[in-house]
């Protein structure tokens, strides 16, 4: 029987612990695929982070390391600095990255590491049952927000790929989603123009992939992927935020 469809090489055999409705299992295919497809599956080291990807060292078919809480891009740093022809990938969420990690991406940017991020946004923090995250939402309730984001005590969501895409040392920055079929093939297109920009060593890149949380948003899978469409996608715009000057 001929086989139309197979697991990528990127990703081991193994079921994942996601909640049923969460996204991350998309892009864990997508950024394997990625790895596959360039040719660089041997060569590549991931970083994993603290949070709902904390165990993706059990997925991904390449070398992992376990970061600290927010550290990622620090420990790719080291990796990345030790072993120059690797490549080197964090895989982070919002609590990860935005909050206790905000210092080593901003500088991991700024001295142009070369880098791959993939900086995954759902809007509120996963593992630890769905606190406020800095990215939720001005209205949107959260177990410490019951009432809803309000920015006159908790600020305005932290808008990260804007942030990074002013920094020097960034060479390529989007954010896309994986809410559709449509989108899902656009952020396979970004992961891979993010790791060849890592490959032509011209600085750090991040890829922003807006996500869903079921089960702590409290909706049903179908439910959280509209949510993405109608609430997360007009406060966090889709599309490019910085290219290489050599693609503008």
């Amino acid at each position: 029987m001929a086989v139309s469809t197979k697991r990528t090489q990127g990703l081991a055999d193994k079921h994942f612990h996601y909640c049923p409705g969460c996204t991350h299992g998309i892009i864990h295919r997508l950024v394997a695929e990625a790895i596959e497809e360039l040719g660089v599956l041997e060569k590549t080291v991931g970083v994993c982070p603290v949070g709902c990807a904390v165990f993706a060292y059990d997925y991904f078919n390449c070398d992992m390391i376990e970061a600290a809480h927010g550290r990622a891009p620090a420990v790719a740093t080291g990796v990345k600095r030790v072993l120059p022809e690797s490549v080197v990938f964090t895989y982070q969420g919002d609590g990860d990255l935005a909050a206790i990690g905000t210092a080593e991406t901003v500088h991991a940017a700024a001295r142009g590491e070369r880098i791959t991020t993939i900086f995954v946004n759902n809007a509120v923090y996963g593992m630890t049952g769905g606190q406020m995250a800095p990215t939720t939402l001005l209205g949107q309730k959260t177990t410490t927000t019951p009432f809803g984001r309000q920015s006159s005590v908790a600020g305005y969501p932290l808008k990260v790929s804007e942030m990074v895409a002013t920094i020097d040392g960034a060479a390529y920055v989007t954010r896309v989603a994986v809410n559709s079929p449509k989108n899902i093939l656009r952020a396979k297109k970004a992961i891979l123009k993010a790791f060849n920009v890592q490959l032509k060593g011209l600085g750090f890149s991040l890829v922003e992939v807006l996500s869903t949380c079921p089960t702590n948003w409290g909706l049903s899978p179908p439910e959280a992927l509209r949510w993405v469409k109608e609430k997360m996608i007009p406060v966090y715009p889709l599309g490019d935020f910085k290219v290489p000057e050599d693609e503008v």
